[in-house]
């Protein structure tokens, strides 16, 4: 067996241990995998390092501080043709264009990772996206000169090993909008059950005229910027992004100095099986993935200070998390928001750039607002704000949902993120 074989089959391996009968999701079984064989204990789990790039900023802070004057990147689409869709508008990164061969996910991801600080040689690496360098599908069937490997997603990892010099080969994540939710919970689960010491997630998506032309054809688009939890939301709005996340062992940060950004408390994910696009009406799904993520954190509903929803601004999905929240919380009201309508829906990197961003709700005790939202519907009223909100409380639920009736939900701990 060659070096590469070796060492793709022992990550494999270690994934399997991780997640017993799902290894593609790596995250089935998790109150067994997550404890370490040795001692029966569980690690905590530390984000030292963050970074993202979106439409609204290049970096965290820059995109932190326009989210909470309640600005809006979507625009017009001038990247292509929409004429012919039921919605001509996005959030997309402006100047973001692929260079000679290369894809526009090779750019992002150069900028992205130029945002981080060192990362250990010997870290796991974990990536998500749903259609990687898919512009570079679109140029090769029109013609155009383009690197056809770029439209593999596992292309991605291997650029991003190759960037930080990892001695371990990777794993892609695909799973709808909840793809980087559920890699960061993978990524968790190794430090967690001490079968990593440190992990990097990193998740990426583009907007182009394939995904457009998708989510146009299942008239998911709104013609006008997206209005999460709003009684008159009328669809979701297309964003692009990229996000970067540092996981370690509280006892490997220590050792190593890093920054303590936040922790990771929490993880579930489940399936509600009910459509192929649309989520259970009554929630199901969510419910269960928050329900696995309160048991690993050993947390109570009522200790949760505030949350972030998936909130794309489609009537079935906004519908459907308030119905899951109210189950899970009761008439307790907890602030709730959604980023949607300031940066778009940046699917398989939603979870990853919404972690980050709660990272620094956490830290300034401050609910961003949910730009976009004017008329609240039934169940919003009261726990959604246009406007930011102080937030009492040491910990934050961010979920994510996606076709194929996949939920995600993850538990946040306060750091020191400045």
């Amino acid at each position: 067996m060659n070096d590469g074989k070796r060492e793709n089959s022992e990550l494999r391996t270690r994934f399997q241990e991780f997640g017993t009968q799902n290894s593609q999701l790596g995250i089935h079984n998790l109150e067994a995998a997550t404890r370490n064989p040795r001692t029966g204990t569980q690690k905590q789990i530390w984000i030292t390092d963050v970074a993202t790039v979106t439409a609204l900023g290049n970096n965290l802070q820059e995109l932190w501080q326009r989210l909470l004057a309640g600005q809006t990147a979507i625009k017009p689409v001038t990247r292509f043709p929409v004429h012919n869709y039921n919605a001509h508008i996005a959030a997309c990164i402006e100047d973001l264009k692929p260079l000679g061969g290369r894809s526009m996910v090779q750019i992002l991801l150069d900028q992205l990772c130029n945002g981080m600080g060192p990362v250990p040689s010997d870290s796991l690496l974990i990536t998500a996206t749903t259609k990687a360098g898919i512009d570079s599908f679109e140029r090769l069937r029109r013609g155009i000169g383009a690197d056809s490997q770029d439209v593999l997603p596992s292309r991605i990892p291997d650029m991003i090993s190759q960037k930080f010099g990892l001695a371990c080969k990777a794993i892609n994540i695909s799973a709808a909008c909840a793809s980087s939710t559920i890699a960061i919970g993978c990524g968790a689960g190794l430090i967690a059950s001490g079968r990593a010491e440190t992990v990097l997630v990193c998740c990426v998506d583009l907007v182009t005229e394939f995904i457009f032309s998708g989510f146009s054809c299942l008239q998911a688009l709104s013609p006008v910027p997206c209005q999460p939890f709003d009684r008159d939301r009328r669809g979701l709005t297309l964003g692009e992004g990229a996000s970067a996340l540092l996981l370690m062992s509280a006892e490997r940060a220590r050792q190593e100095n890093r920054s303590f950004l936040g922790t990771i408390l929490g993880w579930g994910v489940a399936n509600d099986a009910a459509h192929i696009t649309a989520p259970a009406r009554d929630g199901c799904g969510l419910i269960q993935a928050i329900h696995q993520a309160f048991k690993k954190a050993g947390l109570q509903a009522e200790e949760i200070a505030a949350i972030s929803a998936h909130g794309t601004g489609t009537v079935h999905n906004d519908l459907m998390e308030l119905i899951a929240f109210r189950e899970v919380f009761g008439r307790r009201e907890v602030p709730i928001h959604s980023v949607k309508g300031a940066i778009g829906h940046t699917m398989g990197a939603a979870g990853g750039i919404e972690v980050a961003l709660g990272l620094k709700t956490l830290a300034a005790k401050v609910v961003p607002p949910t730009v976009g939202y004017c008329n609240p519907e039934k169940g919003a009223e009261g726990v959604v704000s246009p406007e930011p909100e102080d937030m009492v409380g040491d910990y934050l639920l961010t979920t994510n949902s996606g076709f194929g009736g996949v939920n995600a939900a993850i538990i946040l701990g306060r750091g020191s993120i400045d």
